[in-house]
C-alpha cells in the first residue's frame, strides 16, 4: 500500500512514519519547509513529496498513486486561533479531500480527538457524535473537518476513517518530554478544578492506527483511548512521583488564562511562535472521557497498556 502522511516532519507524524516502516507499505511523507527527522530521510521505503497545504495547486502531485492518506498536519502554537484554525483545521482538509477524490485515493484517515464533543465525563461519555457544539475553537474546527470527510465520501469509493485519539504518551512524545523537563525543574503547575483526561500509550496508538489503515472493514469514527480515564491533576502527580520529584503546583485557573493571553500578546509583538494561547488553555481545562467499545470490537481488542499504571514503564 502507498501511504501519504501529512505532518510527517512533526513529532507525532514522524513517530507514525517510523512505526509504519516496519510494515510492507511504501511511505510518501508530505513535507513543506521542515526536513525529515533522522531515520526517515534516505530510507528506501520512504519518498518525500514537497507540498504546501495552504497552496492547493501543490496537492495533485502529492496524491498521485496514493492508496491511503493519513492526515496529521495542522497548526496549533500560534496567536489568534480564531483566525488561523478555520483555515488549517478545515480548509486544509477540504482542499486535500477534493484532490484525493480526483486521484482515486481509497482511504482517508483523519487523526482527530474525542474532545471534539466538548465537555465529557465518566458519567457522560463522548460516543462518536458529530452534532456537538464545543466552545473551544480547536475542537469546533476539527469537528467540522470530520463532518467534511464523512459528507465528501458518501457517494465516493473512498473510505473515511475518523481516528479520535486520546492524549498520547510514551517515549519520544514531546508533550511528555516537556512535562518531564518542567517537573524536574519544579516548574510544572496545574489548575485546581479536577479535569478528566483519557490517555492512550504510544504503542497502542500506533497499533490501532495501523489497523485503521490496513483493515478493509475499518470505516467511520473510532475513539482510541485506554481503559482508565484519569484527572489531569492525578496524571501530573503520577508523573512527578515516577520521576521522584515534588508534585506540581496547584494554582488558580485565572493564572493559566492570563498566561495564555500574555503568550499570545508576546507572540504578536515579537512575531515568534507561542507554546500557549487562549484556546490551548481552554482545551486543557476541558474534561474528556470517551466510549472506546467500537475500537475494542474492530481495531484493538486488547491494549498492551490498559492504564497509565502499566504505561509508566514506557517513560
Amino acid at each position: 500500500m502507498n501511504i501519504l502522511i501529512t505532518g510527517a516532519s512533526g513529532n507525532l507524524g514522524s513517530l507514525v512514519a517510523r512505526h509504519l516502516l516496519s510494515s510492507r507499505h511504501h511511505l510518501y511523507l508530505a513535507v513543506h519547509k521542515a526536513s525529515l527527522p533522522s531515520g526517515l530521510a534516505g530510507n528506501p521505503d520512504v519518498s518525500v513529496r514537497r507540498i504546501d497545504l495552504a497552496c492547493p495547486k501543490t496537492l495533485p502531485q502529492a496524491c498521485d498513486g496514493i492508496d491511503c492518506i493519513v492526515h496529521l498536519a495542522g497548526v496549533l502554537f500560534a496567536p489568534l486561533p480564531e483566525r488561523f484554525l478555520p483555515r488549517t483545521n478545515v480548509g486544509y482538509v477540504r482542499d486535500l479531500l477534493a484532490v484525493a477524490r480526483d486521484a482515486r485515493v481509497k482511504k482517508f484517515v483523519l487523526v482527530s480527538f474525542p474532545h471534539v464533543e466538548g465537555e465529557t465525563t465518566p458519567n457522560s461519555l463522548a460516543v462518536g457524535r458529530q452534532d456537538a457544539r464545543p466552545s473551544v475553537i480547536h475542537f469546533r474546527t476539527r469537528l467540522e473537518a470530520e463532518r467534511l470527510l464523512i459528507e465528501a465520501t458518501k457517494d465516493s469509493p473512498m473510505t473515511p476513517v475518523v481516528f479520535r485519539a486520546g492524549i498520547v504518551y510514551g517515549k519520544g512524545v514531546k508533550l511528555l518530554e516537556g512535562a518531564r523537563w518542567m517537573i524536574e525543574k519544579h516548574l510544572l503547575a496545574v489548575w485546581r478544578k479536577p479535569t478528566w483526561a483519557h490517555l492512550i500509550a504510544l504503542p497502542d496508538f500506533l497499533t490501532a492506527l495501523q489497523a485503521a489503515i490496513e483493515f478493509e472493514t475499518a470505516r467511520g469514527i473510532y475513539q482510541v483511548c485506554d481503559d482508565c480515564p484519569i484527572t489531569i491533576q492525578d496524571f501530573a502527580d503520577l508523573l512527578a512521583d515516577h520521576y521522584h520529584r515534588p508534585r506540581p503546583w496547584r494554582l488558580p485557573a485565572w493564572m493559566f488564562r492570563f498566561a495564555g493571553v500574555s503568550c499570545e500578546l508576546a507572540s504578536l509583538l515579537f512575531r515568534v511562535p507561542t507554546f500557549l494561547n487562549r484556546d490551548i488553555v481552554s482545551a486543557g481545562m476541558t474534561s474528556c472521557v470517551a466510549d472506546t467499545s467500537r475500537m475494542k470490537r474492530e481495531l484493538l481488542p486488547v491494549l498492551a497498556y490498559p492504564t497509565i499504571r502499566e504505561g509508566l514503564k514506557l517513560l
